[in-house]
């Protein structure tokens, strides 16, 4: 696992600026954030501080993301297949950390 994590964060990179260049022109979507689907069925579209891929259990959710989707996101955005209440406790701990 010690392994896999520099190339997670690597592949991260990558998708970040992937998405970033699709969303340049976008509004909604401030510098230093990045847009999000959540949802196992239907996703739901989060906006949430890059800052908060670098946190292990984040780190979870991208490798799932990667096991399903792998770089093929069919939202066009990075897609984070895991339920939206999951998601929202997660982030919910790493605002108040």
């Amino acid at each position: 696992m010690g392994m896999r994590l520099p190339s997670m964060l690597s592949n991260a990179k990558q998708l970040l600026k992937l998405h970033s260049m699709q969303t340049r022109n976008q509004s909604g979507v401030p510098k230093g954030h990045i847009a999000v689907y959540v949802g196992e069925i239907q996703r739901k579209r989060f906006v949430i501080p890059i800052s908060y891929l670098n946190h292990p259990s984040f780190q979870d959710l991208l490798s799932r993301a990667e096991e399903e989707f792998g770089f093929n996101h069919p939202m066009g955005g990075l897609t984070i297949p895991c339920k939206e209440d999951a998601f929202i406790d997660l982030t919910s701990q790493l605002h108040a950390s």
